[in-house]
Order: C-alpha cells, then sequence, then structure tokens
C-alpha cells in the first residue's frame, strides 16, 4: 500500500493540472476565442512597396562627385517623404551589397519606379534597386 501511495499522489496531481487547462476552466469561452480570431481575420492588410538599394556599377567617384551627388540623394529622399510616398528610408550599417531601404506607399510597382529612377544616386550608376510588394496591417508602420 505505502507503493502505491506516490502513483496515486502523481495521477491526482496530473488529473488536476490537465483540467486545469480545459477551456472552460480558462475563463474564456469558446465563442470568445472564435470572436477573436474573426476580428484577426478581418484586419485590413494593405500593400506597400519595398526597395532594396544596392550597390551600382560605378563604385569610385572623386570626393567633390560622390559628396554632390549624396547630397541629391537626400535631397530626392526629403521630397518623397514629403509628397508621403516614402514612410521608411535608411542605410545598413554594413559595406555590404545592399546598401539601404525604401518602404513606400504607392498604387503599384510603376509608380515606385517612377519615383525612383530620377534619383540622382540611381541615374548616376552608384545605386540600382529591387522592388518587392510588401504586406502588412494596415496603419501599423513604426511610430
Amino acid at each position: 500500500m505505502a507503493k502505491l501511495l506516490p502513483v496515486f499522489l502523481l495521477a491526482v496531481f496530473l488529473i488536476i493540472f490537465i483540467a486545469s487547462y480545459l477551456p472552460e476552466r480558462t475563463g474564456r469561452s469558446a465563442a470568445a476565442i472564435i470572436d477573436k480570431q474573426d476580428s484577426v481575420q478581418h484586419m485590413q492588410v494593405k500593400k506597400y512597396w519595398m526597395v532594396f538599394l544596392k550597390r551600382g556599377a560605378v563604385k569610385q567617384q572623386d570626393a567633390v562627385t560622390e559628396a554632390l551627388v549624396q547630397e541629391k540623394h537626400m535631397s530626392h529622399i526629403r521630397r518623397l517623404a514629403d509628397a508621403g510616398k516614402l514612410l521608411v528610408a535608411g542605410p545598413f550599417g554594413d559595406t555590404g551589397t545592399l546598401r539601404g531601404i525604401y518602404i513606400m506607399d504607392c498604387k503599384d510597382s510603376l509608380e515606385v519606379v517612377s519615383l525612383i529612377e530620377p534619383d540622382t544616386a540611381i541615374v548616376t550608376g552608384r545605386l540600382k534597386y529591387e522592388i518587392k510588394p510588401w504586406w502588412t496591417v494596415e496603419n501599423c508602420l513604426f511610430k
């Protein structure tokens, strides 16, 4: 009998432990769980555009030209941001091929191309780009 007491106590503990995780014991009804799932399904998803800026064919320029291209590149970024088309922009912190990223709010990829092609860094070949569609919950950007 003394050998069965630990087994009996373990069985009682396991039954109580398992019963405590049943849905009716969690304080959330099945209806509440379904409501939460429905609200997640009804979230509005919006398409944005990721632009990956990559090192272009032109790698070395004299210091004056490089400074001028960078100044015009930054001016172009400010214009796109002021127009509400560019939501996020920034460089990566290493010296790899991938130089920076934009997240843009445009109707399609053709609009994205038309907005980034005039950038002096693109025109001069210092940067090239790759565009990818990206979806996220609407109004769920950095704050």
